[in-house]
């Protein structure tokens, strides 16, 4: 009797050791990316890194294919250049032309594609970032959804297209999701409020100096004062002397 229970704790003890090693043994996936150089505001622009990590160990990953969302189009899009990497931005006519800056803008850019350009591409065990810059940002939503299709040297390609919903669990293969801060009241951000900086400092050193210079001619002047008075005064004791 004293065996069996012996047994079968062993047993027990065996199971629980097998399923540690199986959720170990279970790789964490990562997926495409996205996260803003700072902060992405509604209505102003941001530089964001599209992370890209390969999850293959015996593949590359050599195209990388972003979406941009059809109901909230950006008509800026800049990509840094990557080394390595050839880009593609592609442009498509608006239903509706959208206003920026007082002007009609009647074409968005739909998708931007990035395919390595010597075939090596991001090896496995590597990630590789690819910055754009985006503007305007929308003043209408909290984030922006991009579809992203990953593609390795094996042919085998990869949707990152499921956009995640409030409240459920990530889906198996998640869209990159950009979260958008509160607006701001310099829609250009950081750099105008950079440029408001240099300029107050820059008037202030202009004032420092015009004191700077004030002061010198000050002293200047008195220095002639006493040097005329020192003069004076020793003629006049030379010829006290003299008499």
């Amino acid at each position: 009797m004293q065996a069996s229970r012996i047994a079968s704790r062993a047993l027990a003890a065996a199971g629980v050791a097998g399923t540690a090693v199986l959720a170990l043994s279970v790789p964490a996936f990562a997926h495409v990316s996205v996260q803003p150089e700072g902060a992405a505001a509604k209505g102003g622009y941001a530089v964001v890194d599209f992370k890209v990590p390969n999850e293959r160990d015996n593949a590359s990953t050599t195209r990388i294919e972003v979406s941009f969302p059809a109901d909230h189009p950006l008509a800026s899009v800049m990509p840094e250049p990557v080394a390595g990497w050839n880009v593609q931005v592609t442009k498509s006519k608006l239903d509706k032309p959208l206003t920026m800056h007082g002007e009609k803008i009647d074409e968005a850019v739909t998708k931007v594609t990035w395919t390595a350009a010597d075939g090596k591409g991001i090896q496995p065990g590597y990630f590789q970032k690819f910055p754009l810059s985006l503007g305007a940002l929308p003043e209408n939503t909290d984030h922006l959804a991009f579809k992203a299709i990953q593609t390795y040297s094996n042919k085998e390609v990869v949707r990152w297209i499921e956009v995640p919903q409030a409240g459920q669990d990530e889906p198996e293969n998640p869209a990159p999701v950009l979260e958008l801060s509160a607006a701001t009241d310099d829609h250009h951000g950081t750099a105008s409020a950079a440029g408001a900086s240099d300029r107050t400092a820059n008037a202030a050193a202009a004032t420092d100096s015009h004191d700077t210079d004030t002061t010198a001619r000050v002293l200047a002047v008195v220095g002639i004062v006493v040097g005329v008075a020192g003069v004076a005064y020793g003629v006049l004791a030379g010829r006290r002397r003299t008499a």
